[in-house]
């Protein structure tokens, strides 16, 4: 059997940051990414300027991901709409493009990549891989996003009684749309969810929903949901019109946002959502994906394997706040007459929603 001092799970952004960190500080390791060429994965792409700020660290310009800048937060229901100038500009991407630049800057720096490699299951310190190897490590970074990996599952229920599921489909670029949506992330607002909506570098958009599953199963079907949605919100109805052709609705069940790593075992370091499930609604994901893989780096270099119990603590109280409020504006959000009662707030006081963005970013000593 192999034995190596660190093993990454996954090629995402927490992966490839962790690499990169690890390549620059002269650490073995070794980051293994299941797939052969780099996908498109399900996720909003929206990047705050505390995450472009990350990346330009990491010699990726924000420009290289998309020339375009966004500026605006616009949140929509039925009866309102409300816009807030963020306070620092932002991007959105895809992760396709997100993900190759990332890890092209990580093998770079030296980073070790083995792509087409999957792992399948991990006991004890041994990961076992898809094609029957199996690799001891000393340490263990879990990069694998929302997704769980036998034997390292979330522990306890994270999900809760009406978990949230995610939807994405894509809207392809038209004039119409440079229009509507221009310069701005939109959320709509629906009844258990919201859809939330933003240019990518192409032109086109990607429509995430987040969605309860009660509503799912309510409706019979991911399209008939889209269907209803779209009736339900006039404006999120005319957007759906530029849905890409052919495009399908891609779906990931049991989101459980709102939960943390609170604790955490000898050689085993939670990255990304694996350690902080933010809800989406924040738009931060990325963010801690980088920042705590950065951190991790920091605290395997100064104290080794042993060092990711303390590590995944302090992660956790410094996840507090930005979590802890998103998850409560998720559930307001969800809710059609508390989400009527605060867009009149914020239309009265428009600071609101920027003071709530402050609020849900990652605290400056996390993000290095």
């Amino acid at each position: 059997m192999r034995r190596i001092p660190a093993l990454i799970v996954g090629g995402g952004p927490a992966g490839a940051t962790l690499a990169l960190h690890l390549a620059r500080a002269g650490l073995p390791h070794l980051l293994l990414e299941r797939s052969v060429e780099t996908g498109d994965a399900l996720c909003g792409g929206f990047l705050s300027g505390r995450t472009l700020a990350m990346l330009a660290r990491m010699g990726i310009a924000a420009d290289a991901l998309n020339p375009a800048p966004v500026t605006r937060l616009r949140l929509l229901t039925r009866e309102r709409v409300v816009e807030a100038p963020l306070r620092f500009p932002a991007r959105a991407v895809s992760r396709r493009r997100l993900d190759t630049l990332m890890l092209d800057a990580a093998a770079r720096a030296g980073a070790a990549i083995e792509r087409g490699t999957g792992v399948r299951a991990v006991t004890g310190n041994v990961a076992r891989l898809d094609d029957g190897r199996e690799l001891a490590a000393d340490a263990i970074f879990l990069a694998t996003g929302k997704h769980e990996l036998r034997g390292l599952s979330r522990p306890g229920d994270a999900r809760g009684g009406d978990p949230a599921v995610g939807l994405r489909v894509r809207l392809s670029a038209s004039a119409a749309l440079d229009r509507s949506v221009g310069d701005t992330i939109e959320l709509h607002l629906v009844d258990r969810g919201y859809a939330g909506l933003v240019r990518q570098e192409d032109g086109g958009a990607n429509l995430c929903l987040a969605v309860r599953r009660s509503r799912l199963k309510q409706a019979g079907s991911p399209e008939r949901l889209l269907a209803a949605i779209g009736a339900e919100l006039p404006q999120l109805g005319e957007r759906l019109a530029h849905r890409l052709s052919g495009s399908p609705v891609d779906a990931v069940a049991n989101v459980p946002y709102g939960w943390r790593a609170r604790n955490g075992r000898a050689g085993l370091f939670r990255l990304g959502d694996q350690a902080a499930v933010i809800p989406s609604v924040a738009g931060e994901g990325m963010a801690i994906a980088m920042a705590s893989a950065a951190a991790a780096a920091d605290a395997y270099a100064t104290g080794g394997p042993n060092a990711s119990i303390a590590f995944q603590r302090a992660l956790a109280r410094r996840l507090w706040r930005p979590v802890g409020i998103a998850s409560a504006a998720w559930h307001l959000a969800e809710r059609p007459g508390m989400a009527a009662l605060a867009l009149r707030a914020a239309s009265a006081r428009p600071q609101i929603l920027s003071l709530l963005a402050r609020l849900t970013r990652i605290d400056a000593a996390l993000a290095g």
